[in-house]
């Protein structure tokens, strides 16, 4: 038997007709649940005063684990510092001078040993420098406010911003949202 194109249209709309019906029962999909959208652009910092202490007055505000890791570039031991594994929602501050750094909703898991996060908290709280110590090239991550050695910074992070900054615990105090 030939079908004429009378035919085919007809057999169409009554496929649409079929379809259409309220008699055909249809399961629909169930909708799938928005994904929050998270800018990969941290919000601008609000104005701070630079920090500037004595190596003697950092001495004795920071105590020597951490007067190591802020004022002279040291790096504490993998999965030793008190936040790589804190998953607590709030903020991470400089422990030198108490700028707010990083936020706990930007905090990953990099199985490093050290706390990773994929965004500063505003922009401009964090200072870039070359490091090309130990026969490396990395960029070194400071306290803008008081110029406190943080971690350093690198291009292997998760989505949005493909970065990772490796913080040391003895750099930061964390401060739990209440």
């Amino acid at each position: 038997m030939r079908l004429t194109p009378l035919l085919l249209t007809l057999l169409g709309l009554a496929a649409v007709a079929l379809a259409a019906s309220p008699a055909v029962a249809r399961e629909k999909p169930a909708p799938r649940p928005a994904r929050p959208v998270v800018p990969t652009e941290a919000p601008v910092a609000p104005a701070f005063t630079p920090v500037h202490k004595s190596e003697a007055e950092w001495r004795r505000l920071l105590g020597p684990q951490r007067f190591n890791v802020l004022r002279e570039e040291g790096t504490e031991i993998a999965f030793t510092g008190a936040l790589w594994n804190e998953h607590r929602a709030g903020t991470y501050r400089c422990a030198g001078c108490g700028l707010t750094l990083f936020a706990s909703d930007t905090k990953f898991d990099s199985g490093t040993g050290w706390p990773s996060f994929w965004r500063p908290a505003y922009k401009g709280v964090v200072a870039e420098n070359r490091d090309s110590t130990f026969g490396m090239i990395r960029v070194e991550v400071e306290c803008a406010r008081c110029g406190g050695h943080l971690g350093h910074v690198f291009d292997d992070g998760p989505a949005p911003t493909r970065l990772r900054y490796c913080i040391n615990s003895a750099s930061l105090t964390f401060v739990p949202v209440r």
